[in-house]
C-alpha cells in the first residue's frame, strides 16, 4: 500500500479480492445521507449486485478513473446498481465533483469513512476503492486502490451476478 503524504490516507495497488459464495457472510449494512442530505440505504438495492465506489473529490486517482467507473456503470445498467461512498469531503466539494464528471449514480456522504469498516479490509481511509455486493447484499469482492480497468470492474460484477443466478 502507498501512503498519501501527511494526510494519512492509503491507496492500494488495485488488487482484486473475490470471496467464494460460501465465505460471503451476512449482508452488509451501509446507510446514511446522499450528497443532498436525503436518506440513502444500500439495502434498497438488493436483488442485483451493487458496486460501492469509494471516492473523494481531492483524490487524484479518483479523478483519473471516474470516466471508466461511469462507463462501467452505464454498461452494467440492468445488471448491477452503483452507489458512491464519498469520504472526507465537504458537501460542496462532493457535489462539484459529481457535476463536473457527470456521475450518474447517487453517493452516500461519509465524511469519517465509517461505512468502509464492514467492507473486508477497506479501512476508513482507503481511497479509491470498490466493493461489490452480491444480490443479497453480502460482500463478494473488493478492489483496494485505483481501478485496474473498466473491463476489470465489468467482469467482476458479471461474475458476481452469475454467482447469484
Amino acid at each position: 500500500m502507498q501512503g498519501t503524504g501527511d494526510k494519512g490516507y492509503v491507496s492500494g495497488d488495485g488488487q482484486v479480492v473475490v470471496r467464494d459464495v460460501a465465505d460471503r457472510g451476512d449482508p452488509v449494512s451501509i446507510s446514511g445521507t446522499d450528497l443532498d442530505g436525503k436518506p440513502l440505504d444500500v439495502a434498497s438495492y438488493r436483488g442485483k449486485p451493487t458496486v460501492l465506489a469509494v471516492w473523494a473529490a481531492w483524490c487524484a486517482p479518483c479523478r483519473a478513473e471516474i470516466g471508466d467507473v461511469t462507463a462501467a456503470a452505464e454498461q452494467l445498467t440492468g445488471t448491477a446498481e452503483f452507489v458512491g461512498v464519498d469520504i472526507r469531503d465537504t458537501p460542496a466539494n462532493a457535489r462539484a465533483f459529481v457535476r463536473t464528471f457527470d456521475v450518474p449514480y447517487p453517493s452516500i456522504s461519509d465524511p469519517e469513512g465509517r461505512a468502509l469498516l464492514d467492507l473486508g479490509g477497506l479501512g476508513p481511509r482507503t481511497v479509491p476503492a470498490f466493493a461489490v455486493l452480491d444480490a443479497q447484499g453480502r460482500l463478494a469482492a473488493t478492489i483496494a486502490g485505483p481501478l485496474p480497468s473498466r473491463l476489470t470492474l465489468v467482469d467482476l460484477v458479471t461474475q458476481v451476478a452469475g454467482d447469484d443466478g
